[in-house]
């Protein structure tokens, strides 16, 4: 292990996610996503407690280096334990979020022109597919910091109707990161703020980005999506990122 640096921490950019049968790493300045099995989040669990890499096998060590889901640090040191989630029921794929399948209704072209124009703006900023997660996390900073107001329900419902349908009709990828961004840059160009949420499921594991009222009500989501235990929240006093 002479290549290996003696003591090492996990950025503050990555949260873990432990389901019991897998711990996922989600490196939020890259987007990329680590899933570990049983006995490697064992020494993901072992080393988080000192920081001291003699606790990690050194394949395993060299490859969260080269991730950038550890990083060298001078001594030893803990930090923050993986977040435990129950996994969910096998859905079958029954449940699942019929997005870019069902047309939304019709609206005000004014709207929808304003819509296509917040989504133009996510598909800038995220089309780098290594830093595209870091750059829709800056739009959403910078988007919390011009609210004056909560949206009610029926405004943030309106604005997330609006950017899908803007979505329908655009040649780029509207999944839900870009769907959920835009929605909260159309709000707060009207000074309106709403929670932006960032979650992770088992069966299989994936992951799932949508907004919240300040209230907490989920808007224009499907029932399944409180299955999602939500990872990463901005744009209320508890946003996470650092």
């Amino acid at each position: 292990m002479d290549d290996l640096p003696l003591f090492v921490t996990c950025p503050k950019v990555v949260r873990a996610v432990d389901f019991g049968h897998a711990l996922v790493l989600i490196d939020y300045r890259t987007g990329s996503v680590q899933a570990l099995q049983p006995p490697a989040a064992g020494q993901w669990d072992a080393l988080s407690r000192t920081g001291v890499l003699d606790r990690m096998a050194p394949a395993l060590a060299r490859r969260l280096l080269a991730l950038g889901l550890l990083a060298p640090v001078s001594g030893p040191g803990s930090w923050a334990p993986a977040l435990i989630v129950s996994s969910a029921q096998a859905s079958w794929g029954s449940i699942e979020h019929p997005a870019g399948v069902i047309r939304p209704p019709h609206g005000p072209l004014a709207g929808t022109l304003t819509a296509a124009a917040a989504l133009t703006v996510v598909f800038t900023a995220t089309r780098q597919h290594r830093t595209g997660m870091r750059h829709a996390l800056s739009l959403l900073a910078a988007a919390n910091a011009r609210n004056i107001r909560p949206a009610t329900l029926r405004e943030a419902t309106r604005a997330v109707t609006t950017v899908r349908r803007a979505g329908w009709y655009s040649p780029g990828r509207t999944a839900c990161l870009e769907e959920s961004v835009a929605a909260v840059l159309l709000l707060a160009s009207r000074r309106l703020g709403v929670r932006w949420c960032h979650g992770i499921v088992s069966d299989p594991i994936r992951l799932h980005a949508w907004v919240q009222t300040m209230n907490g009500d989920d808007v224009a989501e499907p029932s399944s999506t409180h299955a999602y235990t939500p990872v990463l929240t901005i744009g209320d006093p508890h946003h996470q990122p650092r």
